[in-house]
């Protein structure tokens, strides 16, 4: 029995082994099936959902060299641009330029920066990788100030697709020079141009182009200015010439702006005008009346400089006529050339009481050589009055006066103004004028003349007409001149 025991357990341990090594065959040939199947259903993993991943490793922003262009030493690299105009904040007319605020976008493609995405379009970052990878150094042409908003952070965005196509985004505000004519001003259409460029690379590395062309610029209805209408905003573009350094793409964001008139008929041109016409109001003031006429004259002038000086203050100083001088320098001399007539009437006024006071004075003394009554020793003697209240009527008519007689010495020597208030009404102090044999025609040329010289309400008569019609022909020439020549 011992002898039969030893060989049945070496036969029941082969028997455990060969169903061992069987099962085994088994188990990895099921194992090798399955992990087959595995492989070539599983899908390759998202390496953006990898968490363990930084930035730069999933850009593989050190294996190259971003100081360089994308494609260096090939054809320029296309930069694509549009631009979302937010704000027009202000235009100055004293400095010449506008200040704008706007969204700009640059697209490219640089396949440095492509990535292996099987879920996400692309990834998104912030201003913070904008230093680590190449950009276009697009500037701004004749910008005085800009700057990026940095609240309440930076306000850049970069976005990266998985072929390498990048759009880089940025808000700015930038204040820009603008040449503005002024020739017509307010009556003035202004046209002004943003201007960008690349600084640093020439056409033959960037070719800098509008992305959809004029759709390429878009604006906020809500846009508005107070003394401008924004007719038309559009884009161009052409190349632009630098002697050192070469051609460059230039693209440019045009727009027109119209000023309202409205303010400036109210703050300029109407107290101008209601001057001109307050100066006119001295005409029919009596000449005798010195200080009224000559104070209503001084004020209307430094009211005019006043109106000059506050539009001019609020000017570039130009060297050329703007359409504003024009109106108000006329309406200046309107006032002025007021001043003068009333200086004018003030002076003949005083000639002529100068002459009949030395008439009185050589008839007083023919009287007292010749002791005759006020006839002077004229013969066929007619009367003028010395009022100087008498009309061209009654000057040509001269035989129409009856004579009379002289008061006494005393009357003589009293002042023309007194002795009108104390003669009766309807009284009169008369000279006798001698009737030469002239003919008639002489005598009424010569005394209508000399009528218009001594009597000086007539200047004020034609100044009442000559005035007003003179200006209104001037605003009819003017507002036709600008307003249908616009």
């Amino acid at each position: 029995m011992p002898y039969l025991t030893k060989p049945l357990f070496l036969l029941f341990c082969l028997v455990v082994t060969g169903e061992c090594r069987r099962l085994g065959h088994r188990v990895r040939r099921w194992t090798e099936t399955v992990e087959t199947a595995n492989s070539l259903t599983k899908k390759p993993p998202d390496v953006t959902k990898n968490r363990k991943l930084k930035t730069e490793q999933l850009l593989k922003v050190d294996d190259h060299d971003f100081t360089m262009r994308p494609a260096f030493g090939g054809p320029a690299i296309p930069v694509g641009v549009d631009v979302q105009v937010e704000s027009l904040d202000s235009i100055s007319e004293v400095d010449m330029d506008f200040t704008m605020t706007l969204y700009l976008r640059h697209y490219w493609k640089d396949e440095r920066l492509s990535f292996t995405s099987s879920t996400n379009k692309s990834m998104t970052f912030d201003g913070r990788l904008v230093k680590k990878i190449w950009v276009p150094d697009v500037f701004f042409v004749h910008s005085k100030r800009s700057f990026i908003h940095d609240t309440t952070t930076v306000n850049i965005m970069l976005r990266v697709f998985p072929d390498g196509h990048v759009l880089y985004s940025l808000r700015v505000t930038v204040t820009a020079a603008c040449n503005m004519d002024f020739s017509r001003f307010p009556l003035d259409t202004q046209s002004c141009s943003l201007e960008l460029e690349s600084y640093a690379y020439t056409d033959e590395d960037l070719m800098l182009y509008w992305k959809s062309g004029d759709e390429s610029l878009s604006t906020d209805d809500r846009i508005s200015l107070s003394q401008f209408l924004i007719q038309k905003f559009h884009t161009t573009s052409r190349l632009a010439f630098y002697s050192s350094t070469g051609w460059y793409n230039r693209l440019y964001i045009n727009f027109t702006l119209r000023r309202h008139i409205f303010f400036f008929l109210l703050q300029t041109y109407f107290p101008a005008t209601l001057m001109v016409m307050l100066s006119w109001v001295s005409f029919w003031i009596d000449r005798r009346a010195v200080p009224a006429r000559v104070s209503l004259g001084i004020t209307t002038v430094l009211t005019m400089s006043t109106i000059i000086t506050g539009v001019n203050a609020s000017m570039p100083r130009v060297s050329y006529i703007k359409a504003v001088d024009i109106y108000l320098w006329v309406s200046f001399v309107f006032v002025f050339l007021s001043v003068l007539e009333y200086a004018a009437v003030n002076y003949l006024s005083t000639a002529q009481d100068r002459r009949e006071r030395k008439m009185r004075d050589e008839m007083r003394e023919r009287a007292r050589s010749q002791s005759l009554p006020c006839t002077c020793g004229m013969s066929q003697t007619r009367t003028m009055l010395l009022d100087g209240t008498y009309s061209e009527a009654d000057t040509n008519s001269l035989a129409g006066y009856t004579s009379g007689t002289m008061g006494p010495e005393e009357d003589m020597d009293m002042p023309r103004d007194m002795m009108t208030e104390k003669q009766p009404p309807g009284e009169h102090t008369v000279v006798h004028l001698s009737a030469s044999s002239e003919s008639t025609t002489t005598k009424k040329k010569g005394i209508r003349a000399l009528n218009i010289i001594q009597n000086t309400h007539t200047i004020d008569k034609y100044s009442r007409m000559l005035f007003p019609g003179s200006y209104i022909l001037f605003n009819i020439i003017y507002w036709c001149s600008y307003c249908l020549g616009a």
